[in-house]
């Protein structure tokens, strides 16, 4: 890995060590296939991602953002990853509280975004994925998702003679399997770095931040940097937060995992990065805003035995936070929108 001044350079492939760009332009399958540059501030937590058990390759990322967008994954032909993941809203559903899938199914859960996943280390909201390869096999299977199943999904793409030369492009040979499906997918998902918004640039010298949004910044790691920590602005803890149980979706969180009463209600604390293109808020999109999320855990925490203690200190519950303390953390928040990320055509579809 080379550090160059504020960006690191990270090249991963199949023994090209030649720079490929990360331009706005969109990338074709080459003839011969080359190791893709993924790019992104030093500041950034190091990649989390199995670069030796699936090297990014150009062909495998052009092969990944294809079948993002296929719908062919879905059992009844409609329903792609895109579908719910909408580059403009930072890859989430928006306008839906929880995810529609096949046959205008419900889900139980918000569409989180999807952004700098090579940095994390547990996927979902109740973490049951650590490795992002295995990550797209809950929505292409799920009931409520995409209802289908790989070899349902290897059957339909064998029927068309273009995606067995992307497979030949990107792995040597046009054998479809199910790990090729779930690899070329993750590392789609894996050049889909955000790190272009106000605040990179103030992190790297080039821009000045208002008088409310230093403020707000520095409210927020007084307030609200405990759990949202680090340059991704999430710990990827658990946590309880004091919000009911929504009886309509009767989702309990990690206990859904764990089937441990001390995982009742908690869930994955999300990174804010593009926050404000990513309404609605919490894991059933209860909030439609940044204001109402804040007005919740000032005066709407619920005290519960699972309560995370930062909810609970000095006989408060929840955050102590006036409405112009809301305004200024709000400005600060909208920093990180990264408004080339929800428009570059790399990664539409």
């Amino acid at each position: 890995m080379k550090i160059r001044g504020l960006l690191k350079v990270v090249l991963i492939g199949i023994g090209f060590f030649n720079i490929v760009s990360c331009s706005d332009e969109v990338i074709e399958p080459l003839e011969k296939d080359e190791a893709y540059a993924l790019q992104f501030p030093a500041y950034f937590p190091e990649m989390s991602f199995d670069q030796a058990g699936n090297p990014v390759t150009r062909n495998g990322v052009e092969l990944g953002r294809k079948l993002f967008y296929e719908g062919r994954l879905s059992r009844n032909n409609t329903i792609s990853c895109g579908f719910c993941h909408i580059q403009e809203n930072a890859f989430t559903h928006h306008g839906h509280n929880v995810s529609h899938g096949v046959d205008d199914r419900i889900g139980i859960r918000n569409a989180p975004p999807i952004q700098n996943m090579a940095f994390l280390k547990r996927y979902m909201w109740d973490g049951v994925i650590h490795n992002l390869n295995e990550q797209p096999i809950i929505p292409i299977t799920d009931a409520n998702e995409m209802d289908s199943s790989m070899p349902e999904v290897i059957s339909k793409l064998n029927l068309d003679d273009k995606y067995k030369k992307l497979f030949k492009a990107a792995y040597g040979d046009e054998n479809i399997t199910g790990e090729r499906v779930l690899k070329a997918l993750s590392q789609f998902m894996v050049t889909m770095i955000s790190a272009d918004s106000k605040y990179d640039r103030y992190k790297q010298g080039k821009e000045t931040l208002t008088s409310a949004e230093s403020q707000g910044m520095a409210l927020f790691q007084q307030k609200c940097a405990s759990c949202h920590s680090g340059e991704l602005f999430t710990d990827e803890s658990f946590r309880n937060t004091g919000m009911y149980y929504n009886t309509q979706f009767k989702d309990a969180g990690r206990y859904r995992v764990t089937s441990d009463q001390v995982d009742w209600m908690k869930f994955r604390v999300p990174g804010l990065r593009n926050v404000e293109y990513t309404a609605p808020y919490m894991h059933d999109g209860r909030f439609y805003t940044l204001d109402a999320v804040l007005n919740f855990y000032s005066d709407n925490v619920e005290d519960n035995p699972n309560l995370d203690p930062q909810l609970k200190q000095n006989g408060h519950i929840g955050i102590a936070i006036n409405s112009t303390e809301k305004q200024s953390i709000i400005a600060f928040l909208k920093t990180l929108s990264d408004k080339n990320f929800i428009t570059n055509p790399k990664f539409s579809e």
